[in-house]
């Protein structure tokens, strides 16, 4: 961590905490949760009775609930002043969730920081970059970089890592809620801070100088007490910004590590199952090059209406893990909407198609105050059980059953598709002056999910990962949609990857950009030129579809932006017919034992499923069970789990006769599935 020497040392100020009330246990080896599924939902008993919570827990062992996920958002609960923790009525919860055969996930609620921080040490409140003093009006306004902050959640993660580390029924630590979807901050203290990292970073102002191009505009800087802290919200040059949201993503990396490091000495066998939302547009951090630091199993709030998201966000948080998914918070109802009948269901299947082994619905009694009075849970208002908490019962009670038949669900991924913090934050600037949004037009998001859908929609496994800190040689395959910026790391390990017999496919757009996020002075891509053999200058926009030929496959795109493509060892997979000149739509260069493959055009499922499918074949790769769009398909252990995610009914054609194990129903020749039906069929 960049922010390590600087900000961990925070820790060392800890007194004495509160010790644990429960025996200890020998510590031993960091170990997941076993081969079970786990159905249940989010619980804050902080805002219920003793008697309700007595009745809560009856209810969730009626309904075969076997996990909560309890603790979140709700600091001055556990600690209502500094150095006085209270514990006994979370003991008491956990005790009976304990006896009722319930498991238990105790996340950290490192935010919102309580009031009673912010009062003492007004370094917590945030301030906006027009230099307003903030006070926490909702959650997550906590500038986390703060050293009583930092000193106060070491404290807090200290404590109850101690007190619920060996409990029996703990199953797991979660750290600080939604830790990605926080604020940035502009005190002086934060522009300190920020000096600091700059310094430790580029060593010399002669260094930074060139890394944030100021001879443009004349910006160039000094003395280091000339650095301001770049404006998140525009107006400014692209390099700062890109520095501004890597010094805060190290920021919130080093709190996640700060209370990782609690759990490794107090808890050191329990994983870590979090909700961290690292994709935030509002800070975010870079959690696809750290997570393994502080992570055992990929998770989140599973709140998303299209499979093609959902899937990519599930995948995106496992990055190369081997453990199974687990959604941390799983859409019940939601903002305004109080459940669609079945929805429930068919996504919770959809994530056992993804490898998912837990799911906890967003929440189990519906909140009567705060920012999230109107997110409707499985328990209304008025304390009467909704017809989705039947339906989580009726997961709860299949889930139990396909635990026997191969779930969770194992992946092995042939093909990855990259993702980067840094590209995202670069190819979406803030600024009055925005040539880059006038570039990019196709956002980086939509690059990523139209080169990752078409793999999906065959029914293929499929990574979600950063290209430059995995070993890609476990991949048939590697897509690189639109890396509009290109780190050497990055392209070492494509390189290397392509040189020793890989095969990686790059869009347009991709490697404009170095580092700095400046363009590269060298022919484009970028580090990769070489290894494409093309280079690229030209490129322009049609107000029409492009036509053109992929090997024999006719393509009409729906992205009108081409590159021209300048071929220099690469050989021309097929050409636009309708453009002057007739460009390649894309080229193919050898380069040691593997190929080089480059796209003219913008990630697009009209382009690329017909390579992708070009290449299967060829590269070893198996597509999975033939499906209609908008239903996906695993065979798992010689059985054939399909999910219908289309808001449609849909029939899909089989061979033979098929049982199902679901509906008990036999099929011969099609499947006929409702809108949100899914069913395993042998």
């Amino acid at each position: 961590m960049k922010l390590k020497a600087t900000l961990v040392g925070a820790c060392a100020l800890l007194s004495a905490v509160a010790g644990g009330a429960f025996a200890q246990a020998p510590a031993g080896q960091l170990r997941v949760p076993d081969s079970h599924l786990y159905v249940g939902a989010n619980y804050q008993p902080v805002d219920r009775t003793p008697v309700q919570i007595h009745q809560d827990i009856a209810r969730m062992k009626a309904a075969g609930f076997t996990v909560v996920r309890m603790g979140d958002l709700s600091w001055d609960y556990f600690q209502p002043a500094e150095g006085v923790f209270t514990f006994e009525a979370f003991d008491a919860v956990l005790e009976e969730m304990h006896r009722n055969g319930i498991k238990v996930i105790v996340d950290i609620p490192g935010q919102p920081a309580p009031m009673w921080l912010h009062k003492a040490y007004p370094g917590v409140d945030l301030v906006t970059q027009n230099g307003t003093r903030l006070y926490a009006a909702e959650r997550y306004m906590d500038n986390t970089s703060d050293p009583d902050y930092l000193r106060l959640v070491a404290a807090l993660a200290e404590a109850m890592t101690k007190r619920y580390g060996h409990h029996p029924a703990v199953i797991a630590f979660g750290y600080n809620n939604e830790i990605g979807n926080g604020f940035m901050s502009y005190s002086e203290a934060d522009k300190t801070r920020f000096v600091a990292w700059l310094q430790k970073k580029y060593g010399s102002l002669d260094t930074l100088n060139k890394a944030w191009a100021t001879q443009r505009w004349s910006r160039t800087l000094t003395a280091w007490d000339q650095v301001e802290i770049p404006y998140g919200d525009g107006p400014g040059p692209f390099e700062r910004y890109l520095d501004l949201r890597r010094y805060w993503s190290d920021a919130t990396i080093n709190v996640l590590m700060i209370l990782e490091n609690a759990r490794r000495r107090n808890a050191p066998d329990k994983p870590v199952i979090s909700n961290l939302w690292d994709s935030s547009d509002r800070k975010g951090f870079d959690y696809l090059s750290t997570y393994k630091q502080y992570v055992s199993h990929g998770s989140h709030g599973y709140y998303n209406g299209d499979a093609i998201g959902g899937a990519f966000e599930t995948l995106m948080m496992r990055g190369a893990l081997p453990t199974p998914s687990w959604f941390s918070e799983f859409q019940a109802g939601g903002g305004g909407y109080y459940g669609t009948k079945g929805r429930s269901r068919m996504w919770g299947y959809f994530g056992l198609l993804n490898g998912a082994q837990g799911m906890l619905a967003w929440t189990f009694n519906t909140h009567l105050g705060g920012e999230e009075q109107a997110l409707f849970g499985l328990i209304d208002h008025d304390d009467t059980p909704s017809w989705k908490l039947d339906e989580w019962a009726t997961m709860a009670k299949e889930f139990k059953t396909l635990e026997k038949l191969g779930f969770p669900r194992e992946l092995k991924p042939q093909v990855a598709v990259a993702y980067s913090f840094e590209a995202r934050t670069a190819s979406s600037p803030k600024s009055g002056s925005n040539t880059v949004a006038q570039y990019l037009t196709t956002p980086y998001m939509v690059q990523a999910h139209n080169a990752f859908a078409p793999v999906y929609n065959d029914n293929i496994d499929i990574a979600v990962i950063n290209v430059g800190k995995e070993d890609l040689s476990r991949y048939k395959m590697v897509v690189v949609p639109g890396l509009y910026l290109m780190d050497k790391a990055s392209a070492d390990n494509i390189r290397s990857y392509v040189r020793n017999g890989g095969t990686v496919i790059m869009t347009a757009m991709s490697a404009k950009v170095n580092e700095t996020n400046q363009w590269f002075n060298t022919p484009l891509p970028g580090y990769l030129s070489d290894v494409f053999g093309v280079k690229t200058r030209e490129f322009y926009r049609r107000d029409a579809a492009l036509s053109g030929q992929i090997g024999a496959a006719s393509i009409n795109t729906t992205i009108h932006f081409y590159e021209v493509l300048e071929p220099t060892t690469a050989t021309v997979l097929g050409r636009f017919s309708n453009v002057e000149g007739t460009p390649p739509v894309a080229t193919i260069n050898t380069y040691g034992k593997g190929q080089a493959i480059y796209v003219a055009t913008p990630a697009q499922p009209s382009v690329l499923q017909p390579l992708y499918r070009s290449l299967y074949g060829r590269l070893g790769i198996t597509p999975g069970p033939s499906t209609p769009e908008g239903v996906y398909a695993r065979v798992v252990n010689g059985r054939t789990l399909y999910v219908n995610a289309s808001y449609g009914p849909k029939d899909i054609r089989i061979e033979g006769m098929k049982t199902g194990l679901l509906s008990g129903k036999t099929w011969s020749g099609t499947l006929h599935l409702e809108a949100d039906g899914v069913e395993i069929l042998q």
